[in-house]
């Protein structure tokens, strides 16, 4: 590293000061130190740093006020924060008001290496990395709801902060994962997603961490865990809400202490990983349940990031429909088909439950079965259920039938079931149950429906129930009750 790289040093302990001088000073850094804040802000008006280093504790304030300052005053200065070993709070609070990363006490000199190197490459490449430009084209949308997000992930892109995506199924929430690592300091190091709900509550741990030859039955070799794959990258944790309660304390200290263990080893291994997490489901709300870890929650909830659903941005859908017409026939070697004006008028009035994926497999599906080079609206089948902008009259019913009650969460009329299975809704009848019994008749509409489901999502079951609009269990409930292998 380039001699000319400086560090402004902030500790009241001198033996800290000296031994994080000689460690940076080993990288090439030339270091100013202060032991107050009332030091710091002095040095701060007369030099400027490529990075900062503060303890938490200072004899005339609080670290937490200098980070503040700093991200206020000298934007393009990564600052990072030295907390108590186990002060999870601290480190929360320090991230919040700005910070890169934090450290702990006892120092760990080869975390801090890392730390500094990733603090170099954002103070050398902010032009390359949290580019405006680059979020755009991966995250289209004109609306103010999708400005405000790519806007969003520009800024968190240069912190190491842990970022917690909400949002439906189907929004993007991998997506916007993927665009935060590629626009960060970590972009050239490996991207490593997880479905928390696809791992084995056995398999867990020696997933996550990994283990030694001989730990248990089976293990014959050596495995890294998903931590070690992603060192240097991003740990990206989808469906981060299925995690039992054992797994959420053991990753809790991994995420804290930078560290794991793995399963029949006798130390434990640093690792240097960036967490991303998301779910569709409340987690807060399981928070308050009991269902998920508090401490847990705070840590990888630093930074919330809400991803918008499809119906919240109806504006964006001409453009977004252009897209992926235009994807998907470049994937087939044809020439996009347009759609028409029908067509639009009836996806705009869709209320898209599946979002953005499920637009995808509406559009899919009906340049597969269209004749022509346009799109009409009987070619995209979509499902017969409430759409945004339902009208507010009902037509009159027959004396003595009772009125349609609205769907519940989840819940799809047999012509949705069928439309969602590639059957054609014009040809079901919901009278028509005279040759069959109407629980048979339900039960094919409900198999075609779940068959379909688990062919688009790869027969992922957790992406399956959650494309369905049903639980985990429910959906194991039913295969089994369907006779589905």
């Amino acid at each position: 590293m380039a001699e000319t790289r400086s560090a402004l040093i902030v500790d009241d302990e001198r033996d800290i000061r000296e031994l994080l001088v000689m460690t940076l000073g080993r990288m090439g850094l030339r270091c100013d130190t202060a032991s107050s804040l009332g030091d710091a802000r002095a040095h701060l008006a007369r030099n400027r740093y490529d990075l900062c280093l503060t303890d938490m504790r200072l004899p005339d304030g609080s670290g937490i006020d200098l980070i503040a300052e700093i991200s206020e005053q000298f934007p393009d200065t990564p600052v990072a924060m030295i907390t108590a070993f186990g002060n999870v709070d601290a480190a929360v609070e320090a991230l919040k008001a700005g910070a890169f990363d934090f450290v702990a006490k006892p120092v760990e000199l080869s975390v801090l290496r890392d730390l500094v190197r990733h603090a170099l490459d954002l103070k050398e490449k902010p032009a390359v990395r949290a580019n405006p430009e680059n979020v755009a084209t991966r995250l289209y949308g004109e609306s103010p709801a999708m400005q405000q997000l790519r806007e969003t992930i520009t800024k968190v892109a240069r912190s190491q902060a842990p970022v917690y995506i909400a949002g439906e199924s189907g929004v993007g929430k991998e997506l916007v994962a993927r665009t935060i690592h590629a626009e960060g300091s970590r972009g050239a190091g490996p991207f490593v997603p997880v479905n928390c709900g696809a791992i084995p509550n056995e398999l867990m741990e020696s997933e996550f961490f990994g283990h030694k030859k001989g730990s248990f039955t089976g293990a014959h070799a050596d495995k890294p865990g998903l931590f070690h794959s992603a060192d240097g990258g991003t740990l990206f944790l989808d469906e981060v809400a299925e995690l039992p309660l054992p797994m959420q304390v053991k990753l809790l200290r991994a995420i804290q202490e930078k560290s794991v263990k793995p399963v029949g080893a006798n130390a434990e291994v640093m690792v240097d990983v960036r967490i991303l997490s998301a779910t569709h489901k409340d987690l807060a709300g399981m928070v308050a349940d009991g269902r998920f870890r508090q401490d847990l929650y705070y840590r990888i909830n630093v930074i919330e990031l809400r991803v918008p659903p499809l119906r919240e941005r109806l504006a964006d859908l001409p453009g977004l429909c252009a897209k992926i017409v235009q994807r998907l026939a470049a994937d087939l070697g044809r020439e996009p088909p347009a759609l028409s004006a029908e067509a639009m008028d009836a996806l705009g009035r869709y209320s898209f439950p599946g979002n953005v994926r499920e637009l995808e497999n509406i559009l899919e599906r009906a340049m597969a079965m269209a004749d022509g080079d346009q799109l009409e609206m009987h070619d995209l089948h979509l499902p017969q259920t409430v759409t945004a902008h339902a009208p507010a009259h009902q037509a009159p019913r027959e004396p003595g039938v009772a009125p349609l009650q609205p769907l519940a969460r989840g819940e799809q009329t047999p012509q949705a079931a069928a439309a969602a299975a590639g059957i054609d809704p014009r040809t079901i009848d919901p009278r028509d149950t005279a040759t069959s019994a109407l629980p048979s008749y339900i039960e094919e509409i409900e198999r075609a429906a779940i068959q379909h489901a688990l062919q688009e999502n790869r027969y992922n079951k957790t992406r399956t129930a959650a494309s369905l609009g049903i639980t985990f269990r429910a959906l194991r409930y039913k295969l089994k009750k369907l006779g589905i292998d």
